[in-house]
């Protein structure tokens, strides 16, 4: 009976944690998910998305969860069937040894990843900072010609100074530029996962909060970086 229940409480746990918003892959056995206008098999077909491709899925309806709000590449998709993604947090999780202030490490393996995050300094990157208007609307801030991401307007208080990982024999940081327009960042909302089967790291993160909140994913794929995703939690 106490097994039986510790198994019930385990599974209502999972049932929770897999309701949030969160990244998936799209694994499809004919290569690609139909991307649905509405909620229904018969809805009209919007769109397609390749399997393996990484999408953001919002979380899902209470009354249907077999079907699921896509986020594709930042822009909002419609819908796919559940039975077509395979959750990243469902991978192998790589845990974290050392969190210290601004540094994190996650190692298992032959496999770690260092993350060090710092103070921004506004004063000695202010030039960096620019605004554009089309028409009478102004664009969002960007940083060194990029999008700005978590502060919702305020002034940065931290950024990445880097994010190195060592996985079969190598070791390669994330290109700067990745990285660079990244900002108030929350290493204990990270967390790295192993897909053992395509040789794959994913490294997850949910850093700001408020307004200013986004999430993202890197991807790492033999050990050679294979791009990101980032967009709105919401």
């Amino acid at each position: 009976m106490v097994k039986t229940k510790k198994i019930f409480l385990l599974a209502a746990v999972l049932s929770v944690q897999l309701s949030f918003a969160q990244f998936a892959k799209i694994v499809d056995k004919d290569g690609y998910v139909n991307i649905r206008e509405n909620a229904d098999a018969k809805s009209k077909i919007i769109g397609r998305i390749n399997s393996d491709e990484i999408v953001y899925i919002f979380e899902p309806d209470e009354a249907d969860k077999e079907w699921l709000n896509v986020d594709t590449k930042g822009k909002t998709g419609g819908y796919i069937h559940n039975s077509r993604v395979k959750y990243i947090e469902s991978y192998d999780a790589v845990p974290s040894t050392e969190k210290s202030g601004n540094k994190i490490i996650f190692k298992s393996g032959d496999i770690k990843v260092d993350i060090l995050s710092e103070k921004f300094n506004y004063k000695e990157n202010k030039k960096h900072f620019s605004s554009s208007h089309m028409g009478d609307q102004q664009q969002e801030d960007q940083y060194k010609g990029q999008q700005i991401w978590g502060t919702d307007g305020t002034v940065p208080q931290t950024h990445y100074k880097s994010i190195t990982v060592q996985m079969n024999g190598k070791t390669l940081q994330i290109p700067a530029k990745e990285i660079e327009n990244l900002f108030n960042i929350d290493n204990e909302a990270t967390h790295c996962y192993f897909d053992k089967i395509n040789d794959t790291l994913y490294i997850e993160m949910n850093n700001s909060d408020g307004a200013g909140a986004y999430v993202g994913l890197f991807i790492i794929e033999k050990g050679k970086y294979k791009g990101k995703m980032l967009t709105l939690p919401f």
